[in-house]
Order: C-alpha cells, then structure tokens, then sequence
C-alpha cells in the first residue's frame, strides 16, 4: 500500500541498527513487538527473520492486515480466489457511498469497482458468519481485499479527498490479488491504545513507528477502514467521514504526545527500545533524547530519504526534497 510514513524502503537502514546495538543476529526464542503496525512490514520482516511478533494497531483496518501477515503462516488454502473474482457486482454500503454513480457525490472508486468490492466483502463475511471459512482464511482474504482495492482508489494517495476525474489507475478493473503469506512462527496480534496494551505485553525488542505530526490515521484512510469493518457507519461531510473519536491519537498533538510518549517508555517491559521518528516531527531530538534517557542508556542513528509523495501538494509550503530519519534506541535499566 502507498502509505504514510511506511518503513518499507527503510527496512534495511532498521533491520541494521536494531542488529548492531542488540547483537542479535536471528529471532530464536525472542520477541519483537511493533506496536504502531500500520501496514506490517517491519513486523513481517522480523516473523521471517524467526522473531515471535506482537502487533498493534488503533486502526482496524491495519490489525485485519497484521491479523494475515502476523498471525498466519503457511499453507492457506487460497482456491476462494476466483470465486470471489468472478462474483456479480452488488450495489452495497462502497458503491452506495463511495461512488458518484450512487448519487452520493463521492468518487472514491468508480462505479463498478466499487460494487465488486462490495460482492466480495458481503460473501467473505457470509462465509465466515455460516463458519464455512475460519479466522485465517477470512482475515486472509479481507486483509488482501484492503490492500488490494486501495490501488484502484481514485485519490492522490490518502482519503482526505477524491479527485474531481477518475485517474488511470483507478479506471482499471478491479481484481482482488491476495497477500503473501510470510513463513515464520505465529505472533499475536492487537487493536488497542498503545499506552493500555504496553502494561499487558513484554519481550525483548520494542520497535516503535509512532504518528509524527498532526494528521490523523483514522481520517487519513477511513475508507479503508469502513471496508474493513464494514459496519454501515453515519458519514459525514464531503468526504465521507465516519466517526473517529475513539481512534485519535495522543501521539498526533503537539500537547499531548511528551506525556503519552514518557508513559510509554516508563512502562515498556522491553530490553531494548528503537523509536523511528523523523526531523518534521512534533517531538523535537531533544524532548525524545530527555525523556529516553531517564530509563537507561541512549543512542541515536540517522538516515536521509526521500519524503512521503503525498506531502507534494500545491496548497502546502515545502522547502526540501527529503527528511532525516531517526532511529532512537534505548537499552533499559
């Protein structure tokens, strides 16, 4: 998925410092817990890497994606894959408000996507309602529908807007395509407030992704979120919004997110703490510096990239081409 603030082309600038400063070279009989999930790739990474994973996320939609990538492993049976592709369109909850056909006046998907994702979406929850299929077939096939209706969406990469003309991409005809099942052994999986779950949880390696400035996950993607759940929310507005009040984070305000990340690290049962924020945070280097090195022994390690594509918006002032990526770590006393 085109996400924000996704450590995938980060990977291995992670995967090294975490290494270095933790000497462990395999996951043997450890646990690592990433419990800002978002899309799961750094959790992924370390289940292949023999990691027992702890995931988290706020936003349902990224616990459904980390439910398949962590919580699954191989074989799964994926002969459902073109008997879902081949069912007839339904005019649901996607098509009713997501697309302009409907009358709604949102052009998130066109049309005919849009009633393909909702004949796929109300099978796999009949199936999985009569038990005809278990939770790691269901969570397989919702987890790849999220990921795979979010590249015919007809945005500029997040859901705070549709675009007025349906793109090339999301002009193509929707096909679902599953996910990878990554091999490795079964982690677990949450969908809690992070600052509840950290006094349930433990283990060797905490990897924290938080939110780094003021926008809001649960605004910035809530139509992959409805998919996901799909519940038949109240929307509201232009865009659609659906309620988001118990999803936002403490972590995307400049008022709150000193106390809420002080919390987190005092409570953490974790060895070794690798937090990666970036240089346009809300936090500066040294409010993260200060409040980590009260538990123990600091260090910081940087990376230039390039910034998240979404940022490269007209209406927005931005001077540089790229950010500094932060790797803070933590060895607790």
């Amino acid at each position: 998925m085109n996400y924000i603030g996704s450590k995938y082309s980060l990977l291995g600038f992670i995967k090294e410092t975490i290494g270095n400063v933790t000497g462990y070279t395999n996951g043997e009989g450890l646990v690592f817990a990433d419990l800002f999930a978002g899309t799961g790739v750094v959790g992924a990474a370390y289940k292949e890497m023999g990691f027992r994973v702890i995931s988290n996320d706020i936003q349902y939609y990224s616990y459904v994606i980390n439910k398949h990538l962590i919580e699954n492993v191989p074989i799964l049976d994926s002969t459902l894959l073109n008997y879902l592709n081949s069912l007839d369109n339904v005019k649901g909850f996607v098509y009713n408000n997501y697309c302009s056909g409907s009358g709604s006046a949102r052009n998130y998907f066109t049309d005919a996507n849009g009633q393909k994702c909702d004949a796929i979406r109300t099978k796999l929850e009949e199936l999985y309602k009569k038990h005809e299929i278990d939770d790691s077939i269901y969570f397989y096939f919702l987890a790849s529908l999220v990921n795979s209706i979010d590249k015919y969406a007809n945005t500029a990469s997040v859901y705070g807007a549709f675009l007025k003309h349906v793109k090339k991409s999301a002009q193509k005809d929707f096909v679902l395509e599953l996910l990878p099942v990554i091999s490795g052994i079964k982690g677990k999986v949450y969908n809690k407030d992070i600052n509840v779950l950290i006094k349930e949880v433990h283990g060797d390696i905490l990897y924290l992704d938080p939110p780094y400035n003021t926008r809001q996950y649960c605004t910035n993607y809530h139509v992959l979120e409805t998919i996901a759940r799909y519940d038949n929310p109240q929307l509201n507005g232009k865009t659609g919004l659906r309620d988001y009040t118990e999803q936002k984070s403490t972590f995307c305000s400049k008022q709150t997110v000193s106390k809420a990340f002080d919390y987190l690290i005092s409570h953490a049962d974790f060895k070794h703490i690798f937090l990666s924020y970036n240089n346009e945070g809300l936090m500066s280097l040294d409010t993260i510096k200060a409040i980590m090195s009260k538990y123990g022994k600091y260090a910081c390690y940087t990376m230039n990239y390039r910034r998240f594509k979404a940022d490269k918006n007209e209406n927005r002032q931005i001077a540089a081409n790229s950010t500094t990526e932060y790797i803070h770590c933590l060895i607790k006393e």
